[in-house]
């Protein structure tokens, strides 16, 4: 059993709840067709002509994880002096400027496992905007690289405190959760890191990473793949094969639990609370993903509920699943006053560690089902989203379509949520990571508290 405090039990949810059990989706308004490109670049059209803008996004299989601790930071760097400019576009005010009279805006982020590249514009502007980032792709400049490092430095320093450390609260977690693993690493990198790259630095780690043969194009919108094909295959002619990043599995650590503290001035402490959970692929992600529809999927959920509705311990709490190709991290993250602190932690591990000891009732699996369908039709109408489960997750595995995930989520039994739950929630897989507080007696309260959970 949890080490955990006697709780209030849910209350039972209405019975007036629509049975998903064999309700099917409404037919998707857009076609999903793929090419492969001679470099290797896989293209990925989603037809929607239901829609009324489109979207370009380049997806790149990098990020922390294809780091080491030395190039740590150096795919953000990356992602950030791609818009300095290219052969056809010299600097970054011509890049842009080109970008924004097609309506559009150059959008680009790095994560743990890839960094993307995104335009959003006219339907009529795609070949443009396909051209221009063929051109960037194909022969960036990399120039102004100090200019560029002072501007990624401030963005570093946004998640430093006075004495120069890290309290990103993701950070702190995923470096305690991962150990060694480069998953652990900050996206950012360190500030020494940052201020030591070379253009040669970038330069090669660009040659290493951005080959057809390591990137996924989406285009979606009211497009059709016969008219946007040829003009992919021009626009990235030039951009070279290189070749696929492999990827090292990563090992949940020994020794858990797992606590890391970082002491913080502020009102209120933050805290999340991680387990090391199952890739998209392992047959129990689905009725993982289900658990977390009944631990938090509106305020009637039991996370909501109990910790902020029925004792008053925080404003707002939130559970999740950060999924990537070969593991998944399970999330519960608040913030709460230092006081409140050990009873919101013994809370939410009770409500965990109860999907392990009952089952879900029938009415919050089918009130999981029921929303679970109506978010997978109203995806339908989320370009952005859809770019992202069709492009984004073809850098790893060929995704599934939307049918197939709702038929395999409504044959989801409780007994399956159990035994996801009882793989999942155990106390090797278990990270706790605050972030605030001085007080060091409340802090060892919480890590006994942690050391408990069985």
């Amino acid at each position: 059993m949890a080490a955990h405090m006697p709780t209030s039990r849910t209350p039972a949810v209405a019975p007036a709840v629509v049975s998903a059990q064999g309700a099917g989706l409404s037919p998707p308004p857009y076609r999903v067709v793929r090419a492969l490109l001679r470099s290797g670049l896989r293209l990925v059209t989603i037809e929607a002509a239901h829609l009324h803008t489109a979207s370009i996004v380049l997806y790149v299989r990098a990020g922390a994880r294809y780091e080491t601790a030395r190039s740590n930071g150096l795919s953000h760097f990356v992602e950030h002096m791609l818009f300095r400019g290219s052969s056809g576009f010299p600097d970054s005010y011509a890049l842009n400027l080109a970008i924004e009279r097609l309506g559009g805006t150059l959008y680009a982020e790095t994560g743990r496992d890839y960094s993307l590249f995104q335009i959003s514009l006219a339907p009529g502007d795609v070949d443009g905007g396909l051209c221009i980032l063929g051109d960037l792709f194909a022969s960036p400049t990399f120039r102004d690289i100090e200019l560029e490092r002072r501007i990624i430095i401030e963005e570093i320093r946004e998640d430093l405190d006075d004495r120069g450390r890290n309290v990103n609260l993701d950070d702190v977690s995923r470096a305690a959760a991962w150990a060694d693993h480069p998953l652990g690493y900050a996206i950012t990198g360190p500030l020494r890191n940052v201020r030591g790259f070379k253009v040669d630095d970038v330069r090669r780690h660009f040659r290493r990473f951005y080959g057809g043969r390591n990137m996924v194009l989406c285009v979606g919108g009211p497009v059709r793949h016969a008219r946007v094909a040829p003009v992919a295959r021009r626009a990235f002619a030039a951009v070279p094969a290189g070749r696929r990043a492999p990827t090292r599995a990563p090992r949940m650590p020994g020794g858990g639990p797992r606590f890391r503290w970082v002491d913080n001035d502020g009102a209120q402490v933050e805290i999340q609370i991680l387990f090391h959970a199952l890739p998209e692929r392992d047959p129990d992600y689905l009725p993982l993903a289900a658990l977390l529809r009944v631990l938090d999927d509106g305020m009637s959920t039991r996370l909501h509920y109990r910790i902020c509705d029925q004792k008053g311990l925080a404003y707002s709490v939130n559970g999740a699943l950060e999924p990537l190709h070969d593991t998944a991290l399970l999330e519960v993250d608040a913030s709460c006053s230092p006081v409140k602190l050990p009873r919101l932690l013994r809370e939410a591990l009770g409500i965990l560690a109860g999907f392990r000891d009952e089952l879900v009732s029938d009415a919050e699996l089918e009130k999981a089902k029921h929303r679970y369908r109506r978010d997978l039709e109203a995806s339908y109408d989320d370009l952005d989203g859809l770019c992202g489960w069709f492009g984004g997750t073809e850098l790893y595995f060929r995704p599934r379509p939307q049918s197939e995930r709702l038929r395999r989520m409504q044959q989801v039994r409780p007994v399956d949520i159990q035994r996801a739950a009882r793989r999942v929630i155990r106390p090797e897989r278990l990270t706790v990571a605050i972030v605030g507080t001085r007080h060091q007696a409340l802090v060892r309260r919480v890590a006994q508290i942690v050391r408990a959970f069985r």
